[in-house]
Formats: C-alpha cells, sequence, structure tokens
C-alpha cells in the first residue's frame, strides 16, 4: 500500500462519501489483518481516546482519515458523530 495514494479528508466530509459494495482487499490474510488492526483501534479509542489513521475508498479515490474509532460491527466502523466507514472499504489502519 503507497499511503501518498490517499488524500487525507476531515472526519465530517466521511458523511456525504458513497461507498461501493465492493471488497478492497484482495487475501483472507489481510482482510484477517484488517480486523485485528480495527479491533486494536477500538480498544485504544475507548480506552485511551487515541486517534489512528484509517486508509479506506470511496466510490471515486483513495483517502484517509485521522479520528477515534468508538465502535467496530460486523460490516462497520463507528466514529464519533455516528458517522460510519464500511469495513469492506477500509484498506488498512494504523495506529
Amino acid at each position: 500500500m503507497n499511503i501518498k495514494e490517499f488524500e487525507a479528508i476531515e472526519k465530517e466530509s466521511v458523511e456525504s462519501l458513497k461507498f461501493p459494495s465492493s471488497e478492497v482487499l484482495t487475501t483472507k490474510e489481510t482482510i484477517n489483518e484488517r480486523k485485528d488492526e480495527l479491533n486494536r483501534a477500538l480498544t485504544l479509542g475507548n480506552i485511551e481516546h487515541s486517534k489512528i489513521r484509517i486508509y479506506f475508498e470511496d466510490d471515486t479515490s483513495k483517502k484517509v482519515v485521522n479520528t477515534t474509532v468508538w465502535g467496530v460491527t460486523d460490516k462497520r466502523v463507528i466514529l464519533k458523530q455516528g458517522l460510519v466507514i464500511p469495513i469492506h472499504r477500509i484498506h488498512s489502519v494504523k495506529i
């Protein structure tokens, strides 16, 4: 993953994005790694209110947002103010 390909956006911009239904990762290994990263980010967000970088892709381009993870469901990552990013559109999470 080349992080230079990702455009930094504000968390509030996530609300207006459109997300396709396709998965951005190609192997079970990377999908499992992403799940582990999200669970770590959730723990850090709830205990220490630590911000992390989420690298993801909407219907037009690759983006990165610096935010706190408030919740993780089977299909979505929940950010502050109820904003969500579908897990299948996340490339990586960096703590």
